[in-house]
C-alpha cells in the first residue's frame, strides 16, 4: 500500500508539472512589430505624399514601445540608407517612445515640406531590398513594407534588378497604386504590373495585397 500511495502521488506530481508547463508555452507576449515605408517622388506622384504622410501620422500613434518604423524615398538607386528619411525603435518607456515619435515625426513634416522635385527613376526593387533588410534587423516578430506608388519601375542605366529577392515572413501592401495615362488606354497593362510584383513577392516567401482604399488600410493597421 505504501508503494502503491508513493506511484500515485509521483503520477499527480508529474501531472501538475506537464500541465503547468503546456500552460505556459500557450502563453504569449505582445509581439512586437516593425513597418517600413516607401515612397515614390518620381514625377506627378510627389503630388501623393500628403496621403502618405497622413499614413505614416496614422502608424506612429498605434506603434507601441519595442516596434520600429522606418520610411524611405523610392528613388533612382534606393538600396541604400541615404534613401532613409527617418527610422526609429520605440524605447520601453513611455516618455522616451513619445519623444521618439515627435522626433520621427518633425523629420518626416520637414522632408514633405521642401520636397518639390521629384527623383528621375524609380528603384522599387532597391527600395523593397533595402526594407528587409531593415525589418530583418530589428527582430520583429511582424515585418510589413507599406509600398506608396504606382509600381512603374522605372530604371536608371546600369542597374540591375532582375534577380530573386528574400522577403520570407514579410507582408508587403501596396498602396494607392494610381493608375498610368496608358493604363486607361488599356487596363491590361495596370492589371500586368501588380500580377508582376505579387509575383516577385511570393516568390521571395512574402505575402502580398493590395490596398487602394486608404480607410481599409486605417483598420489593417489597427488589426496589425
Amino acid at each position: 500500500m505504501p508503494l502503491l500511495k508513493a506511484m500515485h502521488k509521483i503520477r499527480l506530481v508529474t501531472f501538475i508539472a506537464v500541465t503547468l508547463w503546456v500552460t505556459g508555452c500557450g502563453e504569449q507576449g505582445p509581439q512586437s512589430r516593425s513597418v517600413y515605408m516607401l515612397m515614390d517622388t518620381s514625377g506627378t506622384y510627389t503630388q501623393e505624399i500628403y496621403k502618405a504622410q497622413h499614413i505614416l501620422n496614422y502608424l506612429l500613434a498605434t506603434l507601441s514601445s519595442g516596434d520600429s518604423i522606418a520610411v524611405a524615398r523610392i528613388d533612382s538607386g534606393s538600396f541604400s540608407e541615404k534613401d532613409i528619411i527617418a527610422k526609429a525603435t520605440f524605447d520601453e518607456r513611455p516618455s522616451m517612445a513619445n519623444q521618439q515619435k515627435r522626433a520621427f515625426k518633425q523629420e518626416l513634416d520637414a522632408f514633405v515640406d521642401q520636397l518639390k522635385k521629384g527623383s528621375r527613376h524609380t528603384d522599387i526593387t532597391g527600395g523593397l531590398l533595402q526594407a528587409a533588410e531593415f525589418l530583418n534587423e530589428t527582430g520583429a516578430d511582424k515585418k510589413m513594407v507599406l509600398i506608396f506608388s504606382d509600381l512603374e519601375e522605372d530604371l536608371d542605366s546600369g542597374h540591375v534588378r532582375n534577380f530573386p529577392m528574400t522577403l520570407s515572413g514579410i507582408e508587403v501592401v501596396a498602396l494607392n497604386v494610381t493608375k498610368l495615362r496608358s493604363d486607361n488606354i488599356d487596363p491590361r497593362e495596370y492589371l500586368k504590373r501588380l500580377e508582376n510584383w505579387q509575383t516577385r513577392v511570393s516568390n521571395g516567401g512574402g505575402y502580398w495585397r493590395v490596398m487602394n482604399d486608404l480607410d481599409r488600410l486605417e483598420r489593417l493597421i489597427a488589426d496589425y
